[in-house]
């Protein structure tokens, strides 16, 4: 095995992919992404990265001008010359919270049109347990190869952070499962090349699929636990941030932080595929349906804090103008997959009253298409609400002179509400009392 034998084709150059293509291009690899979406397809062409992230566009400009990295939205031409093919599409889930493995099955039916004897196949899309096995399998076999005998299967779920991608990718552990030992030496190789981190091979490939839901249900029931904690705390009067900022000082305690909701791709949607495998099988994942039910509701917990709050200065919901500092699901980045300002924003325009948005990173016109109105930082602190959702950086120099009205419901553990307080300001938010 040789750098300059494998030609990859990479499917997806999206938040995952493209960091994926362009680390291997860098490491001499040749390396063709494939995309449906031809603005995409040409933006990495032209040396650019579609995607907003530290690093990202410098790499890509870099593997392009090299010849190292180039983009189509033609599988045929990336399969003819490669003997690699690395799938990292979307598989969101349903409006049941099923898996939708559609561009997963796209990509695997194109690769099965060129697929020759000797190639190796690798998903890292986030996918159930024994989706390699009952689904990729099956289309790849249909003609005439066969897994293991003929071409190679290993799968390896991506461990990155928005907003620390290239980092995380680079100095992560990577899990591998494969169908046999020479898929899961290949694939190893590989990606032994575009980290330092641990690359650790597993029995087999449901084993791998596990592993990826297994990390992100963990955080998610970890955050529900801090939730439930905190809407406890609210009731008993007591502040949940510093009740918990305490209790983590325990060596083998680590209760994570309490917020508005779980968003992004991954926390808000991975546990749904345990829970869909296990009631295939029979079983009921309760602990995690329940951990996702209370994260789901939390955006309407603010909503109860809102209309509180008003209640305390005289105001109905209805008409007041209600500002929402944040839109994307967490700080510095401007991905709002999942966001849990998007219920938010809706139950708030149900209830009748003017929503006002604010975001440094988030383009306007997503903010419109959520239904609130985008406005300056200045005139979202001049509303009869603000309501802090993201703890973008922007925010952490908030001071209580700055809030024009008397209502503040900050739901990340950021500012200090004892100065907002001394001031008159009605300062809440989730974990605090």
């Amino acid at each position: 095995m040789t750098d300059k034998y494998y030609k990859i084709a990479l499917y997806g150059l999206g938040h995952i992919g493209l960091p994926t293509a362009s680390l291997f291009a860098s490491k001499g690899f040749e390396v063709i992404g494939v995309d449906i979406n031809q603005k995409i397809v040409d933006t990495v062409n032209s040396g650019y990265s579609p995607i907003i992230e530290p690093g990202l566009d410098e790499l890509v400009h870099e593997v392009v001008k090299k010849g190292y990295l180039k983009a189509t939205n033609k599988g045929v031409e990336a399969l003819n010359s490669s003997n690699v093919m690395i799938v990292v599409v979307p598989t969101p889930a349903d409006e049941n919270n099923l898996s939708d493995l559609s561009a997963v099955i796209s990509a695997c039916q194109s690769i099965v049109e060129f697929l020759k004897k000797g190639d190796l196949v690798i998903i890292e899309s986030t996918i159930p347990p024994g989706t390699c096995e009952n689904v990729v399998i099956p289309i790849l076999e249909k003609n005439g190869l066969k897994a293991s005998k003929d071409f190679g299967l290993a799968y390896t779920p991506e461990r990155a952070l928005p907003n620390n991608t290239l980092f995380e990718m680079t100095h992560n552990a990577r899990v591998i499962g494969a169908i046999d030992s020479e898929s899961a030496e290949k694939a190893v190789f590989l990606y032994e090349k575009i980290t330092t981190g641990k690359v650790i091979t597993v029995k087999n490939l449901i084993t791998a699929e596990m592993v990826k839901l297994m990390e992100n249900t963990y955080r998610d029931t970890n955050i529900a636990l801090a939730n439930e904690l905190a809407i406890v705390c609210e009731s008993l009067d007591i502040d949940a941030i510093d009740a918990i900022d305490a209790a983590n000082f325990h060596p083998r305690v680590n209760i994570h932080t309490p917020g508005p909701g779980v968003g992004g791709h991954c926390l808000s949607i991975d546990p749904y595929f345990i829970v869909e495998m296990a009631e295939k099988k029979g079983k009921d994942a309760k602990l995690i349906k329940t951990a996702r039910n209370i994260n789901e509701q939390m955006p309407y917990y603010v909503l109860q804090l809102i209309e509180d709050s008003l209640k305390q200065v005289g105001k109905p919901i209805k008409n007041s103008k209600v500002s929402i500092l944040g839109v994307a699901y967490k700080g510095n980045v401007a991905d709002t997959r999942e966001t849990p300002a998007k219920p938010l924003i809706n139950t708030l325009l149900n209830k009748g009253a003017h929503v006002f948005a604010h975001d440094p990173y988030v383009n306007g016109e997503i903010i419109r298409h959520m239904g609130a109105q985008e406005v300056t930082l200045e005139k979202a602190l001049d509303c009869d609400c603000v309501v802090l959702m993201t703890d973008h950086k922007e925010y952490l120099q908030i001071t209580p002179e700055m809030i024009k009205k008397s209502v503040f419901i900050c739901n990340r553990p950021v500012l200090d509400p004892e100065p907002f307080r001394s001031k008159g300001v009605i300062f809440k938010g989730v974990g605090r009392s």
